[in-house]
């Protein structure tokens, strides 16, 4: 299971933040996600939803000096808050900054740390109180897709299976116009508009409608 946050298609609403912190009542303080903006206010601005990414080879599982880490059968990266002693190492490891700490009354007043589940709940029984009150909704027992990714209106964020969710990312590159600058609102979500992929390279995108805006660098975009 991993996430991918399409860079084009994200619109900096943080409607993926507030879908999140509203699913799990995350405390004060504590963002499992969080929208980071690239480029801020030149040209090639973009924006990307950042969480913890369950990396195959995790560096937080790695320095964890209490092993509170564990892959899931899924791949996803969860942690055990009873067995976390609030050192603040994965902070530091994570290329993320997916580690939040409450800084309440733990070890240096930093607290159990508390990060992105991928909705899949964490090591205590499925979908109990005590599952809920220490790590949130366990969505994926039910079946469900991260919160975050069912609620993001473009579908910039995408969560699920990674070789699914790669081929749907990989598709969507192919068929864009040329250049990002020309992509457009067509072209994304009508099938219409797209047909064989013939040029994958640089230049126009003749393969696609003829005179559709995306498709031409001297147009702008719909």
């Amino acid at each position: 299971m991993k996430f991918i946050c399409d860079t084009e298609r994200c619109i900096d609403c943080n409607g993926c933040v507030t879908a999140c912190k509203n699913e799990h009542e995350t405390p004060w303080g504590v963002n499992r996600r969080r929208v980071v903006t690239i480029a801020d206010g030149v040209p090639g601005e973009a924006s990307i939803s950042v969480a913890c990414m369950h990396c195959t080879d995790a560096p937080c599982m790695a320095v964890c000096p209490v092993d509170c880490f564990y892959h899931t059968q899924d791949g996803v990266v969860l942690h055990d808050k009873d067995l976390c002693i609030g050192c603040g190492y994965c902070f530091y490891a994570c290329p993320f900054g997916a580690p939040q700490f409450p800084q309440t009354g733990a070890f240096n007043h930093r607290g159990k740390m508390d990060k992105c589940t991928f909705c899949a709940g964490g090591p205590a029984p499925d979908n109990t109180e005590e599952e809920f009150h220490k790590y949130g909704r366990n969505r994926l027992s039910e079946g469900k897709l991260p919160v975050c990714a069912e609620q993001c209106a473009t579908k910039a964020l995408l969560g699920g299976e990674a070789n699914l969710i790669g081929e749907i990312y990989k598709h969507r590159v192919e068929t864009r116009g040329y250049g990002p600058e020309l992509w457009g609102w067509n072209l994304a979500y009508d099938p219409g508009k797209r047909a064989e992929i013939r040029n994958k390279g640089e230049g126009p995108r003749t393969n696609q409608v003829p005179n559709a805006s995306q498709n031409q660098p001297r147009k702008l975009p719909t």
